[in-house]
């Protein structure tokens, strides 16, 4: 299995997650938060073809995330999985696409990929983040969460890889030019985790099978890639590798079992 990123942060999110077995290849999409030449232009850059992709999945209904998702998806054809929450917020956006509906627990088959939907706490009509695994490696995904919780901490232990939300440094958020309401919304319950929140979650996870963690979805207003390694590096085991996603380059394939 393995995972690249087109892009993270508030300008646009796109993941992909891809498997072999056999003759056959599963590679699925995680949000596309760009428009249709510009998720294009990021697949080439990857060897990447949209005709490649088996589904695109969708986390919630933030344009960030979701803003891609449904004219890509008609354009060529590919079929489209996401909670009944966010269906409902994207309305009629989502006509003219093959739709599936996922909630939290329900273990999706999707060609020789499985992903595990699990809810988190976001400003979102019903988000979902996700565990995927391809019956070996396994790898858990976590962005747009305002709080850790028990549940995601059940379902991100004994991963092989992770990609977790380091939005903001608290400091840096304090001392910013954005607005009360708006500071209150980033660093609130139903926000996005700071380094500090994504680096007690990685503490308090099992990482016994763990090779690789990358941050993600910085603001770049209020983090730098080096707060967010800091914060990571500082509870990761002694075998962990720490990456960084970014806005622009996202990262290239990181291969499991290799």
């Amino acid at each position: 299995m393995k995972f690249a990123s087109l892009g993270s942060g508030s300008e646009g999110n796109a993941l992909l997650i891809s498997t072999a077995s056999g003759t056959t290849q599963t590679t699925v999409m995680l949000d596309c938060g760009f428009g249709i030449r510009e998720t294009e232009r990021r697949l080439a850059r990857l060897a990447l073809i949209p005709t490649a992709l088996t589904g695109i999945v969708v986390t919630h209904e933030h344009q960030d995330h979701v803003g891609g998702v449904f004219k890509f998806a008609r354009r060529h054809r590919i079929p489209v999985w996401l909670s009944s929450g966010t269906l409902q917020a994207v309305g009629a956006a989502s006509e003219g696409v093959t739709l599936h509906p996922c909630r939290d627990g329900d273990r999706l088959a999707i060609g020789d990929l499985e992903l595990l939907p699990y809810t988190v706490p976001h400003d979102a009509r019903e988000p979902l983040q996700y565990v995927v695994c391809d019956g070996r490696w396994k790898l858990g995904v976590l962005t747009d969460a305002g709080h850790s919780t028990p549940h995601l901490i059940g379902a991100l232990g004994g991963c092989d890889a992770l990609m977790l939300e380091c939005n903001h440094d608290r400091q840096m958020l304090a001392e910013s030019a954005y607005p009360p309401s708006l500071k209150r919304r980033i660093g609130g319950p139903y926000g996005h985790l700071s380094n500090h929140a994504t680096a007690e979650i990685l503490g308090a996870l099992d990482q016994s099978r763990l090779k690789i963690v990358v941050g993600a979805h910085l603001s770049k207003q209020n983090n730098t890639a080096g707060l967010a390694r800091e914060a990571l590096c500082r509870v990761r085991a002694a075998q962990v590798e720490v990456r960084v996603a970014c806005q622009e380059q996202g990262f290239g394939w990181i291969e499991l079992g290799q």
